[in-house]
């Protein structure tokens, strides 16, 4: 079963620098979403973890490549070197591009910063040498420079438009020389305008594309993914504003040509490239429109009131709450910015990295009415009330979840939101939950990134689990128990959705059959959504914050569930498959608090699972092969039975906890995580 590549890798791991590796994060995820998750990721990962199948760009970011080279020489290189072999992308900005060549020499001459010597990966097949240009320093902007770059056109015949001269952000990166490939293996991109302090070859070459193998390499002595609007000021680097200056000047052209070097490794670039988008009004509700005002006197000793405005400031955000009738005030306006200083705009308008815990979250109290379609246009809350209601008649069990809500249509994190505000968490029902349209800052499990663009399904519940009943009903479960409520939500969407080819991945993902495939080929599956399940402790319960994402009618990156349905069925509506998942989940829950985890619902997970008796091999165990017969009851692991000659068990059971191993379900094997 094939994987698609969907991520885009950028390593974060030793030898990387924090701010190269916010500038390519920042960069890559306006050019490439919504067509890849761009996550960050270790050396733990690339030597643990199976990465390789589903990554389509794999980045290494300025810093320091000898740190690199520690961690990575040997098997790490050798997995890196055989990821591209085998068609996968490699881009390296500065210290990537002196690792990704056969030879790197840097400050020659210079006893203090020298480095000189071969390099494993060598996908340039010459020399890497720097600093092109005097004046380098670590962890100094003394040495950084605006360059003139010249574009060779011919070498992006295909790959949109380029310009013929840009401007970029320079500092230690090196020009490529004394290429030992055959014609046509090395491609110079661009060549540096002005004379080199090094001997830079007859080229110049400050970017070269190199074909290794099936795959290919992109090698920068620059940085072109650094904008101008992510550059503060350095008032002890001579010529620092000149240098902001002249970026911001050329930034289309540097841009542009940023997406010609990714489409030419094959990716899928967002022509209309991504802006920060402003985050929204939250607007709180409740199905008996009274409640809300309930809730606010729950909320009444975390509120301060400062110039007869009411605020709650929690641990990591501050909410400004306010009624619908003052929502356009000034004061609210004015909250919509980073800060108090005039010179800062809206996210929204600026191309600039934004740090969005200083900005005041607005909370719209409505005690009277649910939200009017004009304050949430992307999310009906008539029609989300009016389904909750309809799916609880046939759930007797489900009577209070979903009863608060609480949407914005731009957030940073439903997750985090909650998760960590926890002097406004410790206030919530069971039940309460946060939906979005749009998420700038959505967490998947461990450092996965979930890229969820308008028209994903977004929420985030909280389930207040009593701590004495705890250790008879594990907190474990109730991914398990999200998984199943997910999967039936969708098959009794309505009449004729019982057939949606939709799957359980162990132990939290939603998978779906991919409906590009012919139905004549075997069934090949992709992601469309995971589970997150954050855990507090807060007066005798366990605080759980659920946080469910899927692809419901956007069909970026992987595909959705509209995409599933045949032509006579309508598009899921986002409002009623939350009310649905609510109401199921609720049910199950309910049930799981009186019985456990009961052997119906064992059976209903089994009935939607991928891994039906496959065969893994366990790497943790020396590769033995075992084949997954299911979750134990008492503690919600993977049970696996080991295999001996002809595939027989031998009769011994392993058993994997959730939370300790990853499941690759297209390599075949359990992996062990660090």
């Amino acid at each position: 079963m094939a994987s698609r590549k969907l991520n885009v890798l950028v390593y974060t791991g030793t030898g990387s620098t924090v701010e190269s590796v916010k500038h390519a994060i920042y960069s890559l995820r306006r050019l490439l979403s919504p067509n890849y998750a761009v996550i960050p990721i270790t050396e733990t990962v690339l030597l643990k973890e199976p990465w390789a199948p589903t990554c389509a760009l794999l980045v290494f970011p300025g810093g320091a490549d000898l740190g690199y080279c520690r961690v990575l020489n040997g098997e790490g290189n050798s997995i890196i070197s055989q990821y591209v072999r085998r068609g996968g992308s490699y881009l390296g900005f500065c210290a990537g591009g002196y690792y990704g060549s056969k030879r790197c020499e840097f400050e020659v001459g210079n006893k203090a910063m020298e480095v000189v010597g071969s390099r494993e990966l060598a996908f340039f097949p010459g020399t890497c040498r720097g600093g092109a240009f005097k004046g380098f320093e670590y962890h100094s902007e003394n040495g950084a420079r605006a360059v003139r770059v010249n574009v060779v056109k011919d070498a992006f015949r295909g790959s949109g438009l380029v310009p013929e001269v840009f401007t970029s952000y320079y500092n230690g990166g090196g020009v490529f020389v004394d290429s030992e490939g055959e014609n046509g293996d090395v491609e110079v991109l661009a060549s540096y305008a002005s004379d080199l302090d090094v001997d830079g070859g007859r080229e110049r070459a400050a970017l070269v594309y190199c074909k290794v193998g099936n795959g290919a390499a992109v090698l920068s002595g620059l940085h072109p993914e650094f904008a101008a609007a992510n550059l503060n000021p350095h008032h002890d680097a001579a010529g620092y504003d000149d240098l902001i200056a002249s970026l911001r000047a050329d930034d289309d052209a540097r841009t542009s040509f940023l997406k010609a070097c990714l489409a030419k490794l094959g990716l899928e670039v967002n022509q209309d490239t991504s802006s920060v988008p402003s985050l929204s009004r939250l607007h709180l509700s409740s199905i008996s429109k009274s409640d809300v005002d309930d809730l606010l006197h729950l909320w009444e000793d975390i509120i301060t009131i400062e110039e007869g405005e009411e605020y709650i400031k929690a641990e990591n955000d501050t909410f400004h709450l306010q009624k619908p009738e003052t929502m356009w005030s000034v004061t609210g306006l004015k909250e919509a910015l980073p800060n108090d200083s005039p010179d800062q705009t809206s996210p929204g308008t600026s191309e600039a990295m934004v740090d969005y815990s200083t900005i005041i979250k607005r909370i719209v109290t409505h005690e009277n009415a649910w939200p009017e379609a004009r304050a949430t246009p992307y999310f009906n809350h008539n029609a989300f009330y009016s389904s909750l209601q309809e799916y609880r008649r046939s759930e007797p069990e489900s009577e209070e979840w979903g009863d608060f809500l609480m949407y914005g249509e731009v957030v940073t994190s439903t997750n985090t939101l909650l998760e960590k505000n926890f002097k406004l968490l410790s206030k919530l029902p069971s039940g309460f939950t946060l939906t979005a349209t749009t998420q700038v800052a959505g967490r998947g499990r461990g450092n996965n990134v979930w890229v969820s663009p308008a028209g994903s399904l977004i929420m985030s519940t909280v389930i207040n689990h009593p701590a004495h009943i705890a250790p008879s009903r594990p907190i474990v479960f109730i991914q398990y128990l999200a998984a199943i409520a997910i999967v039936q939500a969708v098959k009794s969407y309505d009449r004729g959705y019982d057939e949606v080819p939709v799957k359980l991945k162990w132990p939290n993902d939603i998978y779906a059959r991919d409906p590009r495939q012919p139905s004549s080929s075997p069934p090949s599956y992709v992601k469309i959504g995971g589970i997150l399940s954050n855990c507090s402790y807060s007066s005798g319960s366990y605080q759980i914050v659920l946080g469910i994402g899927i692809n419901a009618t956007n069909g970026r990156p992987t595909t959705s569930l509209d995409a599933l349905l045949p032509s006579h069925l309508a598009p899921f509506r986002i409002e009623k498959l939350v009310a649905g998942i609510l109401t199921r989940l609720e049910a199950l829950y309910k049930t799981f608090v009186r019985k456990g985890f009961t052997r119906e619902m064992e059976d209903a997970y089994y009935t939607h699972w991928l891994h039906g008796r496959q065969i893994v091999n366990l790497e943790a165990e020396g590769g033995v092969k075992a084949r997954i017969v299911g979750i134990t009851r008492d503690w919600g692991m993977l049970r696996a039975e080991e295999l001996g000659a002809g595939d027989r068990p031998t009769g011994k059971i392993w058993a994997l906890q959730s939370d300790e191993n990853s499941f690759d379900f297209f390599r075949g094997l359990v992996k062990r995580k660090i």
